[in-house]
Order: structure tokens, then sequence, then C-alpha cells
């Protein structure tokens, strides 16, 4: 059972490609792939042995563990920061030194005030001139009404997309470009009580699987994009296909050399150390590295 972060959309149409083709029966595996009841569910079911893998963000699992918990990632789905600074219209930001007065939307999620803190610093800009509102998922509308004169949050695959089909030209500005650390956008994560052997077999070849539904998915976006449709054929093609393809270049490692899902420690470390910085996280560091890239195609393998 794999439990989605999110209803099902373009972020897992390499998922749905490689069970639509197959991959996953041919290594033996029957997977599930199940939507969870609300966005802040995946890794507390996953903890709950309701989930064998849940998908969720980088930041959720570095938190999850501060908590106590003990998972882990084990492969990266999204490479890459999705949210971002985004902006509308004739005064649309088009540099972070001109949030300096602004109103800023932003869903509420305490990273985000830290992400938004980084970004004015890094740009010079006193983060007392600037405020911050919580306007819940509603980025979107808040930007469209002129409740907020940008927003922190929307993603620049999805809401960006969006908003180009519909005409409305938005100014996006991605996160790793504006002084936030990198980091790995939605992960692959799992009970580390339950990699033992077995366990282990199961989630290096569902990572296998997975990597050759994402090549299918890079040649063909079809593949996925009809899966998903099957899956809540309330979805859009048109915008979905769209987004399947902005995001194609940050399903895989910006190195070729890497496998599909590899997550770099040096990036981890740094992202783990900024929410530190940040007093996001308040429990020394474990023993135990949050990551593991030992179940990738072709990795954790005797020379």
């Amino acid at each position: 059972t794999v439990m989605l972060d999110y209803f099902p959309n373009a972020d897992h149409a390499g998922i749905y490609a490689a069970k639509a083709s197959g991959e996953y029966e041919r290594a033996g595996l029957d997977v599930k792939i199940q939507a969870p009841p609300d966005p802040s569910a995946p890794l507390k079911l996953l903890q709950a042995g309701r989930a064998d893998l849940a998908i969720s963000y980088e930041p959720e699992v570095l938190l999850a563990r501060d908590k106590g918990a003990d998972v882990v990632a084990v492969g990266a789905l999204v490479q890459k920061p999705l949210p971002s600074v985004m902006s509308l219209g004739d005064r649309a930001i088009a540099r972070p030194e001109q949030l300096r007065g602004k109103r800023v939307g932003t869903a509420g999620i305490p990273y985000q005030s830290a992400y938004l803190r980084t970004i004015l610093e890094a740009a010079g800009v006193d983060p007392g001139s600037v405020k911050e509102t919580n306007v819940g998922f509603n980025l979107v509308p808040a930007m469209i009404s002129g409740k907020v004169d940008a927003t922190l949050g929307s993603f620049w695959n999805y809401e960006g997309v969006d908003l180009q089909r519909r005409g409305r030209k938005p100014r996006i500005l991605r996160m790793d470009e504006l002084g936030v650390p990198t980091y790995n956008e939605l992960v692959f994560a799992a009970r580390r009580q339950d990699l033992d052997e077995e366990g282990a077999s199961r989630v290096r070849r569902f990572l296998q699987a997975t990597a050759r539904g994402h090549e299918r998915l890079r040649k063909d976006p079809a593949t996925g994009v009809d899966a998903l449709l099957e899956a809540d054929d309330g979805l859009d093609r048109g915008l979905q296909t769209a987004v399947v393809k902005a995001t194609l270049p940050v399903f895989f490692p910006a190195d070729e050399d890497r496998p599909f899902g590899y997550q770099d420690p040096a990036e981890w470390n740094a992202y783990e150390r900024w929410m530190r910085e940040s007093g996001l996280l308040t429990r020394p560091p474990g023993d135990r590295a949050p990551l593991t890239n030992e179940f990738l195609p072709g990795e954790g393998l005797d020379p």
C-alpha cells in the first residue's frame, strides 16, 4: 500500500504509469495506491502501519523524526522544491527586493514562514516590512482577488501552469533560486522497522518498477495521464498533461549518472541544518540518517 501525499495528480503520473503498464506486477508486487483523508495524514498512517510507503515532503519527514518517528526516506519522487513566490498582473513581483512593503499570502505552514524570512534576508529586505497573511490553501484566489500581492507556497508546476493556461501570466520565482537550500519536494518514506530482509526486497522492487514507470512517462506522458484519469475522472486531461510535461525534468536527478530516486546526502544535511537554524527542529540530530539510497536501482549492491 502506497499512501499518496494528496489526491491523485500529475506528481504521481509515473507511479500510475508503472501500475497501468504492469511494471509492479512484473516485479512480483500487488500495489494499492491510496489517497489520504487529508494532507496531514500520510506519515501518521505510515507510522500506524496502515501503509507500507507514504509519499511525503522532505521537511515533513524531518519534522516527524524530530518528534520521535523512526521513519526514513528511501527515494525521491520529485527532486526539487515546487513551492514558489508567485504574483499576477502589471505589478507582479520580478525580484524578491520588490516584496518590501507588500502583503504575502502563505498556507500558514511554519516552514513557509521561515522560507519567506530567509528569502527576504537574502534579498536585504527587513522581514518586518512585509506582511505575511495566512490564506490557508486559497493561495490562487487570494492572488486573483488582490487580497495579497504575492503568495509563497503555490507550486510552479501546478498552479503556475494552470494560471498560464488560463491567460493569467503569473510571475514565478522558484524557492531554491532565492536563498532557501534546495531539497527533495516529494519522497517515499518507510518505517525503519519494516526494512528487514523481506521488506527491503519489496521496497527495492517497488522503486525499480517505479523508475521504469517514469521512463515510460518520459517517452509518452499519455501513459501516466490516462492512468490518472482512470483513478480520478474529475481531473482535466489538458492540465494534467501540461503539468506532467513541466514536472518531467525534476522527476529525475540532474546528474544523469544517478539513479531515479537519488537523494543527495549533502543537500539533505544543508537543508536540515537550515531547519535547525530556523528553529523548526529542536532535538539533537539522531544517530541514523533520515535518508538512504540503498534500495534504488543499482544501489546498495556488493561490488
